[in-house]
């Protein structure tokens, strides 16, 4: 999760999901599973489904996340 540019806000959640092969989830699911179990202002508003950009030694690249997060 990084934080993506809000108007209002500042900044907002922003998910970024990788499913494993065969697996299914829509964002309306993740985002009933976040409500129950995060407090309310840790849920994302934004669920981005995409493959996420690894080191070589297979740490996420979060600032490829926050770049793709900002020009959306």
């Amino acid at each position: 999760m990084v934080a993506k540019p809000d108007e209002k806000w500042g900044e907002t959640p922003c998910a970024f999901v990788e499913l494993k092969p065969g697996t299914t989830a829509s964002a309306d699911e993740l985002l009933q599973w976040c409500r129950k179990n995060m407090a309310g202002y840790k849920v994302p508003r934004y669920f981005v489904f995409a493959e996420i950009r690894r080191t070589s030694t297979g740490k996420i690249q979060k600032f490829k996340l926050r770049e793709m997060a900002k020009a959306m």
